[in-house]
């Protein structure tokens, strides 16, 4: 599920910021490839260096996607990336989402 804002999305009560959506289509389109190509050379990285590039290439990937490192919006809002969401400001939404409100 998406917050409301669509900053984050909510997997297993964790939220995990999303993808800066002013990125060009273009663009999104090809560091989603990359991040796409980087996931699999970690599982098929052999040895430490290789790994080590890999998760590299992913964390570069997912911080140009606006996923990792400075957010996208400019709003002032803080960076909850995989805080719990019932422990943050979107706890009430949340337990509406889940039925439990």
């Amino acid at each position: 599920m998406e917050t409301p804002d669509g900053r984050y999305i909510v997997v297993r009560g964790r939220l995990w910021r999303k993808a800066n959506p002013n990125l060009p289509e273009a663009e999104r389109k090809r560091l989603v490839s990359q991040l796409m190509s980087a996931r699999k050379a970690v599982k098929e990285a052999v040895g430490d260096e290789e790994l080590r590039k890999a998760r590299n290439t992913v964390d570069a990937a997912k911080t140009c996607l606006g996923e990792r490192g400075p957010v996208w919006w400019t709003d002032g809002a803080p960076d909850l990336n995989r805080h719990l969401a019932s422990t943050t400001p979107y706890a009430q939404w949340y337990r509406r989402q889940a039925g439990d409100d």
